[in-house]
């Protein structure tokens, strides 16, 4: 199983393939609609979905894992999420293949090359400097599923989140929980480092 940092460049890697299938079916004449919506309905699909799996599961342990910058990393990273999902909804309020649907799918390419820049050379170098091998395994398993399980985008809130609203949740979440491991710890006279046995 690749780990979350190689499931996210996987993603990115499909993304750019399908605006270059976009770009292909453009140049033809004429334009077939049903071709772009073969293409672009799982791709818009997978954008949201692929964002939502971000929020839910990697941005929250880089924020809990992560360097010095892992903060504005984070915060840039849902900003630019909101911007593709603009592009997205955008696009899916005009018919295929008219200049304002290609105006839409061009603002959802744009913010999504920008995001996939910084996060392939901020964010995911970060997580892993930061954060053990078995750690991404798991999230990468965790990543995996949430993407199967909402393949259609249907299931998720696929709105725009205020990024300085996420942060505070999420950081808010990640001290509850580092308090209840402390408190487990104390119950159970555990110090919660694991055996020290073969050290």
């Amino acid at each position: 199983m690749p780990d979350i940092t190689e499931l996210i460049l996987d993603d990115h890697e499909w993304f750019r393939r399908q605006f270059a299938a976009l770009d292909e079916l453009r140049r033809s004449t004429p334009v077939d609609p049903t071709a772009l919506r073969d293409v672009w309905q799982p791709l818009a699909d997978h954008l949201d979905v692929h964002a939502v799996a971000e929020e839910e599961i990697f941005y929250p342990q880089l924020l809990r894992r992560g360097g010095d910058d892992a903060e504005d990393e984070t915060l840039d990273a849902i900003g630019d999420h909101n911007d593709i999902r603009d592009g997205v909804h955008a696009a899916a309020r005009h018919p295929i293949g008219t200049d304002a649907w290609w105006d839409a799918v061009q603002q959802a390419r744009d913010a999504n090359d920008e995001h996939m820049a910084e996060e392939e050379n901020e964010g995911l170098p970060d997580f892993r400097l930061h954060a053990a091998p078995g750690l991404r395994d798991a999230l990468g398993r965790q990543f995996r599923a949430f993407i199967q399980r909402h393949r259609d985008a249907r299931g998720i809130d696929v709105g725009d989140k205020d990024p300085a609203t996420y942060v505070e949740q999420v950081e808010d979440r990640n001290r509850i929980s580092a308090g209840d491991a402390d408190e487990t710890a104390r119950l159970d006279g555990s110090l919660g480092i694991g055996s020290l046995k073969g050290k």
